[in-house]
């Protein structure tokens, strides 16, 4: 192809690009203000608070105005003699968080799927959607009615003979009360995408599958399990991507307390502590985009591993 030649081609390509944004302009104008929105409120935080991980925040100086200190804060968060405690806390509640809402939300799609009144499945999901709305502070409030000194449950152990017990403080508690309390709040909520999966899954086949003599459980593992098994990915692969994430830091602060702290202790309260209390934001900003990493990591190994395993990924 010519010098002339390839000059004509992109004059072409130019003209045409020139006559698309004169044709569609209306579009482009109105999508001027969410890219504004994403670039205030979106990239321009990430970026903040990745150069605030490497400076040592001054309020006078601000962010830009803050000096450099390069890897001081990292080495400060893994030298620091309670991050292997921490992050063991952390790990530790987040996998259990994430065992005990998994499957649970799946068997319940399905049952509620199988219903066959319309009206008891309608009833059934707006009890179970209702914890979901309730705040944190309502939930503690709940668990400490019933499980506190002077709760239901040591009133009912007191009528028995029995010496009360501090649920909310025993190391040995702890963890169930916070994933059990945590479980009850979300599990119907967990339950929406996987309904919403199993709608597309064409009824036709269950109808067959009867007909060739298949039970209620061989239809669950051929049919429905397949049928939702992208939606399953998804969640597991975003799941992971937030491990650390996932002990809920709003939660953990309402329910731990000095006795517990052992178990209770994770990377967002310390940070809580540290970056609130003790106003070490650079600090803050540098455990965060440790998550970041870490979390971004996870959701690339998992995806490459769902491809693999299952041939089912996010892309």
């Amino acid at each position: 192809m010519t010098i002339q030649t390839q000059r004509g081609a992109h004059a072409q390509i130019s003209r045409r690009r020139r006559s698309l944004l004169k044709r569609y302009r209306s579009l482009y104008l109105l999508a001027v203000i969410p890219v504004i929105y994403l670039c205030v409120y979106r990239y321009y935080p990430i970026i903040a608070q990745f150069v605030l991980s490497f400076k040592d925040y001054k309020i006078l100086g601000g962010i830009w105005g803050s000096d450099w200190v390069g890897w001081s804060n990292f080495q400060e968060l893994f030298n620091g003699s309670e991050f292997s405690r921490i992050l063991i806390n952390t790990v530790r509640i987040s996998v259990l968080n994430l065992l005990a809402g998994f499957f649970p939300p799946i068997l319940l799609a399905i049952m509620l799927f199988d219903m066959r009144s319309s009206l008891y499945r309608r009833i059934s999901q707006s009890l179970l959607y209702l914890p979901h709305f309730f705040s944190w502070v309502v939930v503690y409030n709940l668990v400490l009615a019933l499980f506190s000194n002077t709760g239901y449950i040591n009133g009912l152990r007191g009528a028995l003979g029995l010496d009360s017990v501090d649920y909310l403080m025993q190391v040995d508690t702890f963890l169930p009360l916070l994933i059990g309390s945590g479980l009850w709040k979300e599990l119907g909520w967990g339950t929406i995408i996987y309904l919403a999966a199993l709608t597309s899954i064409d009824t036709e086949l269950f109808d067959v599958a009867k007909i060739d003599g298949a039970g209620p459980l061989q239809r669950i593992w051929y049919i429905t399990l397949p049928g939702i098994l992208p939606v399953v990915v998804f969640v597991l692969t975003m799941s992971l991507g937030r491990i650390f994430s996932a002990a809920n830091t709003e939660q953990i602060l309402l329910f731990y307390g000095p006795q517990n702290y052992s178990v209770s202790d994770v990377i967002g309260t310390w940070v809580y502590r540290q970056g609130l209390g003790k106003l070490k934001y650079s600090l803050g900003a540098a455990v965060d985009l440790f998550q970041s990493v870490i979390g971004l990591i996870l959701v690339l190994i998992c995806n490459k591993a769902a491809n693999k395993i299952a041939g089912v990924g996010i892309w």
